[in-house]
């Protein structure tokens, strides 16, 4: 590798050399390729760079890619270079000029250089023709009228390189970008301000390009109801989008789909675009046979020429032919999220699902976590395999939406065939055809259609996220291709480009099997739940070889007479029965993953009530207010031939919430957890307060089996566990407590040694609930909440009762604040009166430094913010005060539940309940006496600081109170026989 030295003198060289012969250089016949050969040539190899391939790689492993360039009038269609890591990571782009080009003030070449990098998602990119070097941010959207100074970081003219060139050097050699200087400079220079993703824009544009379509096939088709308006609307911009990409790729004519808005009916000249895509492609997206829509559909020029013109240079901010499959795929899940609606006046208003709306928003799965999951699944299962010992590998995803964890996995598989061919040799002789290797290194048309067709499966109940999935994976199988290649295998081997999908990849309910029905048949809602059977769709999976009939069919046949046209088509559908009811029990996938839907029970079990009774009576992990997410960890652990490996990301409620129960025990008992990692810390969805996980599973038991426990830090993987899976099998809640440490778990257990739960020495309830709509007599409004109907400053008359929320509990302290609520029928849930009377104690659901309660006998009554803990024996209310408000049982709790890392964390009812009291017997009576008479001293002292106003007392009465607490401490202690070391442990030291 060169020397920092040896760099310095060339650059010297070069810039000596160019200063002699300026005025030739600056001439107009002083052309671009010159310019690159005779000095940006030279300057990249000083600064370390490969720029001629002297190691003699094949052209997918080369460093830097010389691209093909297209000319369209003054603009060109690829940049000049491509700089990349090993692996084929592009980290920026140079686009070159000849010098008698202005890069400090022309418009087109800045414009130019940040749409390819802006397009690549890159940060940075340079535009150069030695006599000036600018480096531009490419995060900003480019505008095509921007000045050249917008959006530049840095400009230096050649006669700075000498001064300049210790920033050259640290930013853009070889040496030092491989030790992290280049994403540094990235770090500190990227603008933050005005960014926007091209993903984010991409959108945008595709919204936009929605409503227009919309309204005019609504306005000018209107037999059309909105479901054929969505599938219209869907299938042309797949079309145009792919054959738009197609053309900026070289393998179309550049401007092809632009010829057809030029004259005469512009969607009938489109659709003959698409017949000759058809015969070229087979790809399915252009099957027009099938498509009985299409074909007739009348669209406005107008509609349709302001689309292709925004899809083309000057006015398209996007350069297709960098723009990655992997950043289409994240448009398109946020564009998958919403629908059309077609309003009276046939207008279309574009709208979030109604699934997407409760669910809050849509969880796009960044593609490193998508990577990550995929390297642990594909990856451990394909290690050190041949190809053909990898050519059965099945690999699904069971919610697959825009396709993203497809993608992954299968450019995780192109990437391994090409590795391993290219280490390994040819693997076989006989002809162009079965070499899996093209001269440059790329593997073969016909070798990624293999692969796609023999690993990539997934399913959605989004028939339009069908479509798109099967779009990015066909995009992604034609990457490399050209004109020329394609040409040589349509004439050559009479094979059309691209494989069909439509065995590999399936629209219909992954949760919902054909059994649905088994009871009663009732097929209005059929598009809505969309049953599917996964050993009928995938028998090559499953291994089915003949389905046998349901005997109990002909007795609801007369029922299926009332149908639509359609009537057949169901009938064959649901006349026969499967013999599998566990999916994987002879054969099955080799690898589940995906990002699954996540959505409580309580936001769609009212509009789907036979569907979620359907889901409790099918799935174990199914209990009260499930998430849907739970239900697809079942359903793809079922999915698992043996052996077989899963990884999700989900959110981290599951590993203790109390309504997760169910899943925790079905994946403890069924599975291996291989890996967790916890992204709690990393805002991982843009547009989410999810706090997700990444898990991988194994579905096979072991009883020995480790769990290693990751978190993320700056790009690295910090394990920060590893655990033994059997310890999580602790009770019947199995919390999964990712961050107990093996001397942690030491202590919880000692901790819970001869002990009984509070809910064995006390009534546990919430406090009452005020508002909400429809419920309490007289029945409640909207309105009720934000007006405070019931809630007073003053007693009105006998009904008002006085009032306490959380914010009012301290330790061993009240603070009443004069607030009254009317009490009885009139509240959404009043709760049993005995609960606020007589001696309790009252613990605030937000928990600080300990957990908060307070002793009371008054007439209060409280808000759900507080939970009541009411004594069976009320002689213990004080003991129990006490030790509900030690350090050592907050310490318990956030241990025990996982909420060390939370500030404010809540405690749940169920957890309060569980919390360890330690047994009396005689001789820890004295104990617990000595923790009774402190509490005692701890309310007086509060009642006392509460009235009194000189600031000096109250600093006495605190120091007082601190020591009493702090008493306490020590004797809850030895109350539970900790050691000096064990009492470090809970104080942090």
């Amino acid at each position: 590798m060169i020397t920092k030295e040896a760099a310095f003198k060339k650059i010297s060289d070069l810039v000596e050399r160019f200063e002699e012969q300026f005025t030739s250089y600056k001439k107009a016949d002083y052309n671009e390729t010159l310019t690159r050969r005779d000095f940006i040539d030279p300057f990249f190899k000083a600064l370390g760079w490969d720029i001629d391939n002297e190691e003699g790689y094949a052209q997918s492993y080369r460093e830097v890619i010389h691209e093909d360039k297209v000319k369209v009038g003054r603009a060109t269609k690829a940049p000049d270079y491509s700089f990349r890591l090993s692996g084929g990571k592009r980290l920026f782009f140079v686009e070159a000029k000849k010098p008698s080009v202005s890069i400090k003030d022309e418009i087109q070449p800045a414009y130019q250089v940040r749409r390819y990098g802006w397009s690549a998602k890159l940060a940075i990119s340079v535009i150069t023709d030695f006599e000036e070097f600018a480096i531009y941010d490419c995060t900003r959207k480019p505008i095509s009228t921007d000045k050249a100074a917008v959006a530049r970081i840095k400009y230096i003219n050649y006669k700075d390189y000498v001064k300049e060139f210790d920033f050259i050097w640290n930013t853009f050699s070889k040496e030092r970008v491989l030790k992290g200087s280049f994403d540094k400079f990235i770090e500190g220079n990227a603008n933050k301000k005005g960014t926007t993703t091209v993903d984010r824009e991409f959108l945008i544009s595709l919204d936009s390009w929605r409503t227009y379509l919309a309204t005019s096939i609504s306005l000018r088709n209107k037999e059309l109801n909105e479901d054929e308006i969505n599938f219209a609307v869907q299938q042309t911009i797949d079309r145009i989008i792919f054959l738009r990409i197609a053309e900026d790729r070289g393998v179309e004519p550049y401007g092809n789909l632009q010829v057809a808005v030029k004259q005469g009916d512009y969607y009938q000249n489109l659709f003959s675009v698409f017949k000759d895509a058809d015969d070229k492609y087979n790809s399915g997206l252009f099957n027009l046979k099938k498509d009985q829509i299409s074909q007739n559909l009348k669209i406005d020029n107008k509609v349709l020429k302001t689309i292709l013109n925004e899809l083309y240079y000057p006015l398209s901010p996007y350069e297709f032919s960098v723009l990655s499959v992997e950043i289409l795929g994240s448009a398109y899940e946020q564009f998958l999220g919403k629908v059309i609606r077609i309003t009276p006046s046939h207008h279309a208003i574009i709208e979030d699902k109604p699934e997407v709306r409760k669910a809050g928003g849509v969880y796009y799965t960044p593609q490193y976590i998508v990577e990550y999951i995929v390297k642990n699944t594909v990856g451990k299962l394909v290690a050190g395999k041949k190809p053909t010992e990898i050519s059965n590998l099945t690999i699904v995803d069971p919610a697959c939406g825009s396709g993203s964890f497809l993608i992954g996995a299968y450019q995780y598989l192109l990437d391994y065939h090409k590795d391993y061919y290219s280490n390994n040799g040819k693997p076989s002789k006989g002809g162009t055809k079965n070499n899996p290797l093209t001269p440059e290194g790329y593997l073969t048309t016909a070798e990624k259609k293999r692969i796609l067709l023999n690993n990539i499966y997934g399913v959605d109940i989004d028939i339009n996220a069908v479509e798109v999935t099967k779009l990015s994976l066909l995009l992604k199988c034609m990457e490399g291709e050209t004109s020329a290649s394609i040409s040589h295998q349509l004439s050559m081997f009479n094979e059309r480009v691209l494989p069909t999908l439509e065995n590999n990849i399936k629209d219909g309910n992954s949760l919902v099997d054909l059994d649905y029905y088994d009871e009663q048949i009732d097929f209005g809602d059929e598009k809505k739940i969309k049953p599917f059977s996964w050993q009928r769709a995938f028998p090559e999976v499953f291994k089915i070889e003949k389905p046998t009939t349901n005997q109990n069919f002909k007795a609801q046949f007369n029922k299926v007479k009332e149908l639509y046209d359609d009537s057949n088509d169901l009938i064959e559908k649901y006349s026969v029965k499967d013999e599998l009811t566990i999916y994987g029990r002879h054969g099955g996938f080799d690898v589940v993953i995906g990002n699954p839907p996540y959505l409580g029970g309580r936001e769609w079990k009212t509009e789907n009530g036979n569907v979620y009774d359907y889901f409790i009576s099918k799935y174990k992990v199914a209990e009260y207010q499930f998430d849907i997410y739970a239900l697809f960890w079942e359903a793809g652990i079922k999915l698992l031939n043996q052996k077989g490996l899963i990884g999700f990301i989900t959110p981290n409620t599951w590993l203790n919430n109390q309504s997760n129960k169910k899943l925790r025990n079905y994946i403890l008992e069924n599975t291996s957890i291989k890996k967790i990692v916890d992204y709690s810390k990393i805002r991982v969805f843009d547009q989410a307060t999810v706090l997700p996980i990444v898990t991988i599973l194994e579905n096979k038991i072991s009883k020995n089996n480790i769990t290693e426990v990751f978190e993320p830090i700056e790009k690295a993987f910090v394990i920060t566990q590893s655990v033994h899976q059997a310890i999580w099998n602790d009770g019947d809640l199995n919390i999964i407590n990712i961050n107990l440490s093996h001397n942690d778990l030491q202590l919880r257990d000692k901790i819970e040694e001869n002990t009984q739960e509070l809910e064995k020495l006390a009534l546990i309830k919430f406090g009452i609930k005020i508002y909400e709509t429809g419920k309490g007599k007289p029945v409640q409004k909207a309105n009720f909440p934000k007006d405070r109907v019931y809630e007073s400053d003053t007693k009105i008359d006998e009904t008002y009762r006085p009032y306490l929320e959380g914010k009012d509990i301290n330790p061993y302290s009240i603070i009443y604040k004069n607030r009254w609520l009317k009490y009885g029928e009139n509240l959404a849930a009043q709760r049993n009166p005995i609960l606020f009377e007589g001696e309790r104690i009252l613990v605030r659901r937000i928990v600080g430094k300990t957990l908060i309660s307070a002793y009371t006998n008054s007439d209060y009554v409280t808000s759900q913010l507080l939970q009541i803990v009411k004594p069976i024996d009320q002689s213990i209310s004080k003991f129990l005060l006490g030790i509900i408000n030690s350090k050592l049982l907050a310490f318990y709790f956030r241990k025990k539940y996982n909420r060390q890392d939370k500030t404010f964390p809540e405690i749940r009812i169920y957890e309060l309940a569980s919390l360890p009291i330690k047994q009396i017997d005689n001789e820890k009576k004295p104990l617990q006496n000595e923790i009774v008479k402190f509490v005692d001293q701890l309310l007086k002292l509060n009642e006392e600081k509460a009235t009194t106003k000189l600031q000096t007392s109250i600093s006495q009465l605190e120091s007082r109170i601190e020591y009493c607490e702090n008493k306490i401490d020590e004797i809850v202690y030895q109350l539970y026989e900790l050691t000096d070391e064990e009492i470090k442990i809970v104080e942090g030291k």
